[in-house]
C-alpha cells in the first residue's frame, strides 16, 4: 500500500513538473515568436525605405564622364545606399518594354535624358532629409531635375510609424501576460510543496537553505523550457525560409542569435524571480494559513 502511494505521489510530482515545463515553454515560445515578428517587421520597413529613391535627370549636353564623376561622388555620400547610371538608350529600351511599341521610330529621335537612379539609406528616407538632399543635388549645374513621389514617401513613413506603435503596445501587453503566466505556474508548483517548506522551517532550516534547491530547480526548468522554445523557433525559421526564400534577405543572423539569447535569459530570470517570491511567501506564512 505504501509503495502504491509512493508511486502515485511520484507520478503526481512528475505530472506537475511536466505541466509547469510545458506552460513555461509555451510562454517563452510566444515571446520568441513576437520577437521574430518585430525583427522581421523592422527589417521589412528598412527594405521598403531603402527602395525609395530619386531619379536624378541630367541635362541634355552633359558628358558621360561628368555623370560618372557625379555617380562616384554620390556613392561616397553618407546618405546613399546605391546608385545606377541609366543611359538614354537603356531608358528607351525600358520604356519600349513597358509601352509595347517603338516610340523612337514614331518620333524620329530619343527624347529621354540620361539619369542616375539613387537609393537612400533607411535613416534618410524621411521627408525633411529627402528635401535637404534634393536641394543639395539641384545645386549641381549638370542636374536638370529631381523626381520622387513625395506623397508615397509620406504615406510609407506614416504607416511604418503606425505599425511600430501597434507592435510596441502589443509587445508590452504580451510581456505582462508572459510574466503573469510564468509567475502563476511557478506559484502553483511551489504551493504543492508549502507543507514541506514549513516543516523544514519548523525543524530549524534557514530560509536560504530551504530556498536554494527551489531556486536551482527553477533555473534548470527555465533553461530546459528556453532550449525547447529556441528549438521550435529554429524549426519555424527553417520552415518559413524553405517556403519563402525571400525572407533570407530580411534576416540578420546576429539579431536572431540575440533574440535566442533573450529567450534564454527571460526563461531563467522569470522562473528564478517567481520561485524566490513564491517560496518567500510560504516562509513568512503562519502554519494555519497554509490550508487556504
Amino acid at each position: 500500500m505504501a509503495k502504491k502511494d509512493e508511486r502515485l505521489q511520484r507520478r503526481k510530482l512528475q505530472s506537475s513538473r511536466a505541466t509547469a515545463l510545458i506552460s513555461i515553454t509555451l510562454v517563452l515560445l510566444m515571446v520568441g515568436l513576437l520577437g521574430l515578428i518585430v525583427l522581421h517587421a523592422q527589417k521589412l520597413s528598412e527594405y521598403v525605405r531603402e527602395n525609395i529613391g530619386f531619379s536624378i535627370i541630367m541635362k541634355e549636353n552633359v558628358r558621360e564622364a561628368g555623370i560618372v564623376q557625379l555617380q562616384k561622388t554620390l556613392d561616397a555620400s553618407r546618405f546613399v545606399k546605391s546608385t545606377e547610371y541609366i543611359t538614354p538608350e537603356q531608358a528607351a529600351e525600358e520604356l519600349q518594354e513597358e509601352l509595347g511599341e517603338d516610340f523612337i521610330s514614331f518620333l524620329g529621335y530619343n527624347p529621354l535624358l540620361p539619369s542616375i537612379e539613387l537609393k537612400l539609406k533607411a535613416a534618410y528616407t524621411n521627408i525633411d532629409s529627402m528635401e535637404m538632399i534634393e536641394n543639395e543635388l539641384l545645386a549641381n549645374t549638370d542636374v536638370k531635375e529631381i523626381y520622387y513621389q513625395k506623397d508615397l514617401v509620406h504615406l510609407i513613413n506614416k504607416n511604418i510609424r503606425r505599425i511600430g506603435l501597434v507592435l510596441l503596445g502589443f509587445s508590452a501587453l504580451l510581456l505582462v501576460i508572459a510574466v503573469a503566466l510564468i509567475n502563476n505556474t511557478i506559484r502553483l508548483s511551489v504551493y504543492s510543496k508549502r507543507f514541506l517548506i514549513k516543516t523544514m522551517q519548523l525543524v530549524g532550516a534557514t530560509g536560504g537553505f530551504i530556498r536554494r534547491p527551489f531556486l536551482w530547480y527553477a533555473v534548470i526548468q527555465g533553461l530546459y523550457a528556453a532550449f525547447i522554445a529556441i528549438i521550435f523557433l529554429g524549426l519555424l525559421l527553417y520552415f518559413f525560409q524553405k517556403e519563402l526564400p525571400e525572407l533570407v534577405n530580411l534576416q540578420d543572423p546576429g539579431l536572431i542569435l540575440s533574440l535566442f539569447g533573450l529567450v534564454l535569459l527571460t526563461g531563467i530570470v522569470l522562473t528564478y524571480l517567481s520561485t524566490w517570491f513564491a517560496v518567500k511567501k510560504y516562509l513568512r506564512a503562519k502554519a494555519d494559513r497554509l490550508y487556504y
